[in-house]
């Protein structure tokens, strides 16, 4: 393979150690708002004596926006020169079509671009190799490495025996594919695919067992990974088996090709459980940079049943009741057949405890039913399921944050059908979570639909709800509302319009009464949300999850929840509404709808403290809040762009401040231009007399008073703090920034140096320029992207 054509960047020591840093910082949760395990593990054989660090996140978190690295799988140790490196980086986490935002295939139409390279999904554990500063060869699972002692062999000790065992096939020594790999600084992914060591689901004997080669990545922070020829060509030279590869120009052909292998399951004669799909991916709006970037298209039938039978036929092994709700009655039959077995060979419950015997167990059932697996999964819809049959005992469960529209689809759907609406908010006094499904259950007597409008954001409220629901009525149905956040910017931002719209018309959030207050409870609500996961607990409780779009209107959301319902219990639907019933059905959600009770936002004061406050308040007079400063409010998706493009491609010296900030989480997460704080005032009476009057006169509740387009020229940094130098496309004059230079604080180093700082920063700027020994770094924006700003009084706290 001619290295040459293969991508190449050195390890920053700065930009790992304040990776690192971060990380180590992460390992606390109430601090960064994400959960980070740290293991450490010594290396056998090591001449230097190296440990690594691996670090894991929940799977959730890799839904959350501004995480130090998305790597799933990430060990990092220190060189001989006490630096930070990273020894080992898996790929960016990625996901299922549909699963997240970007995935979704209009958006993967709108934001990629060719080649698309697919390559199938094998079936086994991921193992990582690289190597090491003193030659030695690194190979680990996803998580660990070495030898454990809750398993007889571990996946990194099976993936090091497949290792060594293709090395000596091709006459190369441990040490020389350790230089290799360290040479290009590169960790080599691959799959670990042998029945003999583990079964999963689909059969690899033999003849196809081995380590299957899928990917090679940079060794550094950000995503960067090999095309898929070169892997292969990397491949061949160090004995790996590779994986079946297909490359299309266009995602149209893509889609199609996907959309017909999902119809059989199989490719090329071969039962596959999906393919993993490689492109770029822009999310500049201008799409001039491109990323290497992941989606997967996994086929759920037959590997979802075949899943559901090994997870219940374990589950019988142990004593425990299976849980199954798809597949119902060719689940019953298997699992009789699969009793029967394990009564008549008590061998076979220890190996499949072990994972072997896994895909016999299931092969020798279909024979038995002389069926293949394509027509298991396809059993009920041709002799009917349980769901046919439901036309009652339905509880939908909201999974959303507020300003997501969830009550509105409540109310709408009870004005369509004879359902009824518990909100959680009318429900007062202790012990509210179990109350209200008392009066859930309640009201499921009287309707065959029932919905329990709460938030249910949180893991620990839907595991509360389908508990105690499924506890006081085992043959209830749970559907999920889910209320997907994918492009958080944008749910942040439509979420925070219609608050700020609808006024005090809500029971919690009075945004008219407590608009200063509003932005701030509705992001904390958006830091502790939890994604649906419907194959693990407890989501894996809820019988059907529809997904849901918050930034689309209520119509189209309740037209998605009556038409899926339909489609799974057409008794409960029997009649699709016409579109005029659902435009009349949210019209009257929207309209008529006044919440009957109000609660304050509480607080977390003592109660003698809240007592003081309240006799001390209604003895003051009611004043409004002095103007603290006047500023234009910019998208900080755009911002955020600019910024990423400015610093794509650069030497690693320039990105170093950018990195960390972006690292430590100290990038703003909204941006305004200031055109006047009221210390200013005393300088500029006339000026501030004109903002205070415009605020005073506004009707807007959130401060809003005018627009004005704002040009970005360029980002401005020290080691301390970064700002960018705007131009306002003013042509009337209207709007006057009083700071020598109109700028835009990015973030600050830490919270000691404080955002005014920005003036001292840009009067150096303006005095000895930047570069050399200034210590001031500056980046010139291609295309002076230009913005709609709104302008806006901020008021004192």
């Amino acid at each position: 393979m001619d290295s040459t054509k293969a991508p190449y960047r050195e390890q920053d020591p700065q930009q790992n150690s304040q990776l690192v840093r971060t990380l180590n910082d992460g390992t606390n949760k109430a601090k960064k708002g994400f959960k980070v395990k740290k293991t450490t593990f010594k290396i056998p054989g090591s001449p230097d004596g190296i440990s690594v660090d691996s670090w894991r996140f929940q799977d959730w978190d890799y839904k959350k926006p501004n995480l130090p690295t998305y790597a799933r799988g990430l060990f990092t140790t220190r060189n001989r020169h006490n630096d930070y490196e990273i020894a080992v980086r898996g790929y960016d986490k990625f996901f299922n079509i549909g699963e997240v935002f970007d995935t979704r295939w209009e958006n993967i139409k709108r934001k990629t671009r060719g080649p698309y390279e697919l390559t199938l999904k094998e079936n086994g554990c991921i193992i990582f190799i690289s190597g090491l500063e003193d030659e030695t060869l690194l190979v680990c699972s996803k998580h660990s490495t070495g030898d454990r002692s809750d398993v007889e062999v571990s996946h990194a000790s099976a993936g090091e025996r497949w290792v060594n065992k293709q090395l000596a096939t091709i006459g190369k020594t441990r040490e020389e594919f350790a230089r290799e790999l360290r040479r290009r600084n590169i960790t080599a992914v691959a799959e670990l695919c042998d029945d003999d060591f583990e079964e999963h689901i689909l059969a690899y004997g033999p003849d196809k067992a081995g380590l299957y080669l899928h990917g090679i990545n940079m060794n550094i922070p950000e995503f960067m990974t090999y095309s898929s020829h070169l892997v292969q060509q990397f491949a061949d030279e160090w004995g790996f088996r590779k994986v079946g590869l297909k490359s299309f120009d266009d995602v149209e052909t893509v889609k199609t090709f996907l959309d017909q292998v999902a119809e059989s399951g199989a490719h090329e004669g071969r039962d596959v459980e999906g393919f993993v799909v490689r492109c770029g991916m822009s999310s500049d709006v201008e799409q001039t940079q491109y990323n290497d970037w992941f989606f997967k298209y996994k086929f759920e039938e037959p590997y979802l049943l075949y899943r559901q039978w090994r997870e219940c036929t374990k589950a019988l092994i142990v004593g425990k009741p299976p849980k199954f709700k798809k597949h119902a009655k060719i689940t019953e039959e298997y699992l009789l057949f699969a009793r029967q077995r394990l009564a008549k060979d008590p061998k076979l419950s220890k190996l499949y405890n072990q994972n072997h015997g896994i895909i016999a167990l299931r092969d020798e059932f279909l024979a038995y039913k002389n069926m293949k697996g394509s027509d298991a999964a396809n059993f009920e819809n041709i002799f009917g399921n349980d769901t046919s049959s439901v036309s009652g005992d339905v509880v939908l469960v909201p999974i959303a944050t507020i300003g997501c529209g969830k009550t509105t689809v409540g109310v709408a759907l009870t004005h369509l059908f004879d359902w009824d609406i518990v909100q959680n908010d009318n429900i007062q006094g202790k012990g509210r979570p179990a109350r209200m499904v008392q009066a859930v259950m309640s009201l499921l007597i009287e309707h065959p639909v029932v919905i329990a409008d709460r938030n249910n954001s949180e893991r620990r409220e839907r595991e509360q709800i389908i508990k105690d629901v499924l506890m006081q009525h085992k043959n209830a149905r749970l559907v999920a509302l889910n209320f997907a956040h994918g492009d958080i910017d944008e749910i942040r931002r439509v979420t925070r319009e219609r608050v700020l719209k609808r006024g005090d018309n809500h029971q919690t959030i009075q945004a008219a009464s407590d608009g200063n207050k509003v932005i701030g409870i509705m992001e904390n609500f958006i830091s502790r949300f939890q994604p649906c996961d419907p194959d693990s607990s407890p989501d894996d409780g809820f019988d059907f999850v529809i997904d849901l779009d918050p930034s689309q209107e209520s119509r189209v959301n309740v037209e998605k929840v009556v038409t899926e319902l339909h489609r799974k219990y057409p008794l409960l639907i029997p009649n699709m509404p016409s579109a005029e019933d659902l435009d009349a059905a949210v019209k009257g959600a929207i309209e008529d709808y006044t919440p009957t009770i109000k609660h304050k936002i509480p607080d977390r004061t003592s109660k003698k403290e809240q007592k003081r406050l309240e006799i001390q308040q209604s003895n003051e007079p009611k004043k409004k809040k002095p103007l603290e400063y006047m500023s234009i409010s910019v998208p900080a998706k755009e911002i955020n762009v600019t910024l990423e493009l400015a610093f794509k491609g650069v030497d690693s010296q320039t990105q170093r401040f950018y990195k960390q900030l972006q690292q430590t989480r100290r990038i703003q997460p909204l941006f305004h231009v200031t055109l006047m704080h009221r210390v200013t005032a005393k300088q500029h009476p006339e000026l501030w007399q004109r903002y205070t009057a415009l605020e005073a006169e506004s009707q807007s509740v959130d401060g809003k008073v005018g627009e004005c387009e704002v040009i970005l020229e360029r980002v401005v940094f020290d080691e301390r703090i970064m700002t960018i130098v705007v131009r306002l496309l003013d042509p009337d004059d209207k709007w006057t920034c009083v700071n020598k230079v109109a700028h835009i604080t990015v973030g600050t180093r830490d919270d000691g140096v404080k955002p005014k700082e920005s003036n001292d920063l840009l009067a150096r700027w303006l005095d000895v320029g930047s570069g050399g020994d200034t210590g001031i770094g500056e980046r010139v924006f291609e295309g002076k992207p230009t913005l709609k700003g709104t302008v806006r009084g901020v008021l004192s706290r």
